[in-house]
């Protein structure tokens, strides 16, 4: 049942601690792969965490904090695009540090210039489509929580070890045994106590180390170009620019995902204002020397277990990621949590999402063979090219990059077999669409 009503600051506070939990390990992730790969030393990793963590805020309020000209207003929670990974660490190596956030800068404006023409594309995305988005969206996720629930890296010697597994299992039980039991407000916070749970668990176990507490410095102020000034080049920016438009995908699709469960119709105005809070978030992150932002989709998953929909958690989350950006001792706490209970709270959360993009699935009209084939065959590429990316190795590097997202796949998939299968309904509702469009603009006017 969908709890759309307010709840108060105290219970938002910790709903916002939840919803900073379940995506602080990636937000974190980038930061932390990219520092090791072009050797920073510990000064610069400090920093390069700690603002990160901040700018995750900051770009989380561009999208609550609604308006004419930016920010989708619903309950979405940003961070790093984990996709621009292995581009950054390229450029990073092979031109320099400087033309790397040069190229975010570019990628930034590229987004926000073109987002009222990409959210006109919004017709192309009917349940058939949306919801086969979001079933590959939370499948393609679920490996990723199970090489967490398993230690983190699957070529360790103690990945799957025993104790990971135990912690794990403990989580998913006591997440489970919450939702079950417990009732009212508990209950919407069963991944939090999950996690809680799990923890002290572990440290049971000799698993949870307070070294990151202890050596994290007490403050921390940001920077605008603390690495350098950025310099650009044509070959970088184009490929962070291909990067940006994967996100655009994935984000579209949690967008959908989100208006279907808050049963609020996602339009191309909205669309507009979501991509160019996202574009400020990505420019911001390359004057500041972080990373491209991209709203994070495990969020959906929690939002649609704890069954709280509001934005004020959101907005307590957003302050808390600014602080501990501040704050580096604050937000060192975060990481004591060990992998395989944040792995096991990623299951349930990403099989969640498969779950609502299932739900969407069931208002598609399934006798028509046309939307099974859709169905099918994006389900199905998606997948396989999320397992299998190195099946586009032979292609430009260009090309791998966007063609080795099987969230990409997927979507390229479900748009073009809609707008052949479906043609003369799609017509229809472009014209539509066209009309509801010049009507709205009218009205901001």
């Amino acid at each position: 049942m969908n709890q759309t009503k307010e709840v108060n600051h105290k219970k938002a506070f910790i709903l916002g601690i939840q919803h900073l939990l379940a995506m602080y390990s990636g937000a974190v992730a980038v930061p932390l792969l990219i520092g090791t790969a072009l050797k920073f030393n510990s000064t610069q990793m400090t920093y390069l965490v700690s603002i990160d963590i901040f700018m995750c805020g900051l770009a989380t309020f561009f999208q609550l904090v609604r308006n004419r000209y930016f920010g989708i207003g619903l309950p979405v929670i940003l961070g790093c695009a984990i996709q621009a990974v292995e581009p950054l660490k390229m450029i990073g190596r092979e031109y320099s540090i400087g033309t790397m956030y040069g190229s975010i800068i570019v990628a930034g404006i590229f987004v926000f210039l073109i987002a009222g023409q990409f959210a006109k594309i919004r017709k192309l995305f009917p349940p058939v489509v949306t919801g086969s988005l979001i079933t590959v969206i939370g499948l393609t996720l679920i490996p990723i929580a199970l090489q967490n629930l398993g230690g983190g890296d699957a070529t360790a010697k103690n990945f799957g070890a025993l104790p990971n597994l135990f912690v794990g299992i403990v989580t998913i039980l006591i997440i489970l045994g919450v939702q079950f039991w417990a009732k009212g407000f508990l209950k919407s916070i069963a991944v939090l106590i999950g996690l809680i749970g799990g923890t002290i668990v572990a440290g049971c176990m000799g698993m949870v180390s307070l070294a990151p507490v202890r050596q994290a410095p007490w403050f921390h102020v940001p920077q605008p170009f603390y690495f350098g000034t950025p310099k650009f080049a044509l070959s970088p920016s184009l490929t962070m620019i291909i990067i940006a438009l994967v996100s655009m995908v994935e984000s579209t699709g949690v967008f959908f995902a989100l208006g279907n469960l808050l049963d609020r119709q996602t339009t191309a105005a909205d669309l507009k204002r979501g991509y160019r809070a996202e574009g400020l978030a990505v420019i911001l992150g390359g004057i500041f020397n972080t990373f491209p932002y991209t709203t994070f989709s495990q969020n959906v998953g929690l939002l649609e277990l704890s069954g709280i929909r509001t934005k004020r958690p959101i907005y307590w989350a957003a302050c808390l990621l600014m602080l501990m950006g501040l704050l580096p001792k604050a937000g060192a706490l975060a990481t004591i949590i060990p992998t395989s209970v944040l792995g096991a709270a990623m299951l349930v959360m990403f099989s969640m999402i498969s779950v609502q993009g299932i739900r969407m699935l069931l208002n598609v009209d399934f006798s028509n063979e046309h939307n099974t084939l859709i169905v099918a065959i994006s389900i199905g590429a998606g997948l396989g090219v999320s397992v299998y990316p190195q099946i586009f190795q032979a292609l430009p590097q260009a090309a791998q990059l966007f063609l080795g997202n099987g969230i990409v796949i997927a979507s390229i998939c479900a748009v073009l077999l809609n707008l052949i299968l479906n043609r003369p309904k799609l017509t229809k509702g472009l014209k539509n669409e066209r009309e509801v469009a010049e009507q709205v603009e009218q009205l901001e006017k």
